[in-house]
């Protein structure tokens, strides 16, 4: 099932302050150990950047791509305030030419507004950016999420279960996945109780 397309600049436009916050995500900052603290990194749909310029705080050089101008333009401001550079890129997740073996992270947090075609191609091209030994992390809420009112769509083809994510990557390594039940306090657009899962996964060589 598709859902009707959202007009994200429209609603990022419309927010009071930073639709998401400006902190990055709790399972993003859980896992930094995970991380390098050196190379390229790709956020996927960042929005108003607060993902890329948390991974550019870490040390990574960061290429952040969100579909919508209004998002780029705070997540510039957002950058410039703590002080590191992202490269601002306006595309849409589904369809981006993602370059191949380019980066050595590559992270995607709710970017769940894909039916199961669009959320298949976005992987493809999300599995082809990432260099051999890359980490990836995908952030996301799960099909218990139709019971809370804290974000997310409300169709079950766009939510995530620990099945799909292990079958998606099956051909990575998995080095953490976490189910997550909590009060999440990420801006107006993730706030209250809400099911997440989160998984890092490393590329073969």
């Amino acid at each position: 099932m598709s859902l009707p397309p959202l007009d994200w600049d429209d609603r990022f436009a419309n927010a009071d302050g930073y639709l998401f916050g400006t902190t990055a995500n709790y399972f993003l900052t859980e896992v930094a150990h995970l991380l390098p603290n050196h190379g390229t990194a790709l956020a996927v749909a960042d929005g108003e950047g607060r993902n890329g310029v948390w991974l550019a705080r870490h040390g990574l050089d960061v290429t952040s791509v969100d579909v919508s101008p209004t998002a780029q333009k705070r997540a510039a401001d957002l950058a410039a305030e703590f002080d590191v550079s992202l490269n601002l890129m306006i595309g849409d997740a589904h369809d981006w030419d993602y370059p191949e073996n380019a980066f050595n992270v590559v992270v995607e947090v709710f970017t769940q507004f894909s039916n199961p075609e669009q959320r298949a191609r976005k992987w493809a091209g999300m599995r082809r950016a990432l260099k051999p030994g890359g980490t990836l992390v995908i952030v996301g809420y799960r099909i218990e999420q139709l019971n809370n009112t804290s974000g997310g769509p409300r169709h079950p083809d766009h939510l995530y279960t620990a099945d799909l994510l292990k079958e998606a990557f099956a051909d990575f390594t998995l080095k953490r996945m976490s189910q997550d039940d909590l009060e999440m306090a990420e801006g107006a657009g993730h706030a209250g109780m809400s099911s997440v899962i989160g998984a890092v996964w490393r590329k073969p060589e």
